[in-house]
């Protein structure tokens, strides 16, 4: 049975694609769930980050579940005035993929949209953190989980609490008590931009 189509420049999805993403996803044995956070303050701001959800969502052994509204924020760490202002958001994904193989992935999408790591808090075309993976708590410098400094960032808190309003931040308690000391100052909605779930 082929789903109505409004609009005509849309193709039907092929039943064999249907059933393969299907497969793909009953392979998922044991998925986590992990949060991402992302960011963007050079070039087609939007653009970028929904290329990056899109990449992510090409990933085997992970599957984006949920995508934030978009926030518009000041840099942080820098002078004011002195970088473009950022577009963030949050995905929650559930991924078979370790939380070394997720980072891997992380960066991959971003050196994909040309990442250039010369500073820190330096001006970047997009930015994906691990904020979250499961209950993990881990002090591992290359990755430390939860991400250290989530609890103090609104850009992140905002965000996760729109798509997940009892999530809680390991180690810290839940994300809407913590957005709620902190205020959501410099943190601006934008409710005329959207990002989508991969197709």
């Amino acid at each position: 049975m082929k789903p109505m189509q409004s609009d005509p420049t849309v193709q039907p999805v092929p039943a064999s694609v249907v059933a393969t993403v299907d497969a793909a996803d009953t392979t998922l044995s044991n998925p986590r769930w992990a949060v991402l956070a992302l960011g963007a303050n050079l070039g087609n701001r939007l653009e970028t980050l929904q290329g990056a959800i899109d990449a992510l969502g090409d990933t085997p052994g992970l599957r984006v579940k949920a995508v934030s509204p978009v926030y518009e924020t000041a840099p942080w760490g820098v002078e004011p005035g002195s970088q473009p202002s950022y577009l963030n958001a949050v995905a929650l994904v559930k991924t078979t993929l370790p939380p070394s193989s997720l980072l891997e992935r992380a960066h991959a999408v971003e050196e994909a949209f040309h990442r250039v790591r010369e500073e820190r808090w330096g001006a970047r075309t997009i930015d994906v953190d691990i904020v979250a993976y499961a209950d993990v708590i881990s002090e591992d410098p290359v990755l430390t989980l939860p991400h250290p400094r989530a609890h103090l960032r609104a850009f992140v808190l905002a965000p996760w609490h729109d798509v997940d309003p009892d999530a809680q931040l390991p180690g810290h308690g839940p994300v809407a008590d913590l957005l709620a000391a902190l205020g959501r100052e410099g943190v601006t909605p934008r409710a005329d931009l959207e990002l989508r779930l991969p197709e």
